[in-house]
């Protein structure tokens, strides 16, 4: 019996629910109910710095100004989307899809509520162990040539952010930036996306910490998706995830799927994704 439950879709950091326009039409189309959710922090939640619409630009602005953002946490973030699982299902459990900063929330939503997800899918995301902050593993050898953390501006310790410069006219940090995120998508498309991002993402989501058991995240089917050149979230560092959650509940190991793409495969490559998400339940 093919899947049934909604598909919801959770984007990562600067994103909204936006970047998965191209991807729910297709899931429908195969006979899935389908929808993507704001997190805490970004899309109509998001709050923008003084400094991303002031004029003149100021350099240090960027660097220093504290978050709009900065008091957004991790139990923020997991109630709202805990909050829009409950009201999409009707108290059904959903598959939750949720791309590379949106992984830690998931976790704990799962971890919280595994009654509530039928199915936790990582896209290429941060799917952190047993008491570790994602943020841990930005610091990890398997971190060590990504290319999002060049592009951070500032101390997040004083912004309470992770911070892009989206409104510089350095054309080299533009450039840097779209290799980053959307090396292998059309340039109309990733200007368009680019354009639409937002400065901030909460630190607090990255730093808070899940204790993880076998009777809640550990009972949930989960799936992780690799895209084989990611330069934002490295394959070496999404093996570790996998690596590390299999070892900690072997009796539930993770499905692998294996996507040749950069980090958004939902703008790339669309109609794989797609097929590849509605096989899942």
């Amino acid at each position: 019996m093919p899947p049934t439950s909604t598909l919801v879709f959770v984007h990562g950091f600067w994103h909204g629910s936006w970047c998965w326009s191209e991807v729910i039409p297709r899931v429908i189309a195969a006979g899935r109910l389908a929808v993507a959710v704001d997190m805490a922090g970004h899309g109509l939640y998001a709050r923008r710095p003084r400094w991303f619409t002031g004029q003149p630009y100021s350099p240090e602005a960027v660097d220093t100004e504290v978050s709009p953002v900065a008091d957004v946490s991790l139990d923020d973030a997991a109630a709202l989307l805990t909050s829009k699982i409950k009201r999409i299902g009707g108290g059904e459990p959903v598959t939750v899809v949720a791309h590379s900063a949106a992984g830690p929330v998931l976790t704990r939503v799962a971890q919280q509520a595994p009654e509530l997800v039928a199915h936790a899918a990582y896209l290429s995301a941060y799917m952190p162990a047993s008491g570790v902050p994602a943020a841990a593993y930005t610091r990890t050898p398997e971190a060590a040539d990504d290319q999002v953390a060049p592009l951070l501006r500032g101390d997040p310790a004083r912004t309470g952010a992770l911070r892009l410069d989206l409104a510089t006219a350095d054309a080299a940090y533009r450039q840097r930036l779209y290799e980053a995120f959307y090396a292998d998508v059309a340039p109309v498309l990733a200007d368009a996306a680019t354009g639409l991002l937002t400065p901030d993402g909460p630190l607090g989501i990255m730093l808070g910490t899940t204790a993880l058991t076998d009777d809640g995240w550990g009972s949930v089917r989960r799936t992780y998706l690799t895209c084989a050149r990611d330069k934002a979230i490295r394959p070496a560092l999404q093996a570790r995830f996998v690596a590390e959650a299999d070892a900690a509940f072997p009796d539930n190991p993770t499905s692998v799927v294996a996507l040749d793409a950069s980090h958004s495969p939902f703008l790339s490559i669309p109609d794989e994704l797609a097929g590849i998400v509605t096989s899942l339940g």
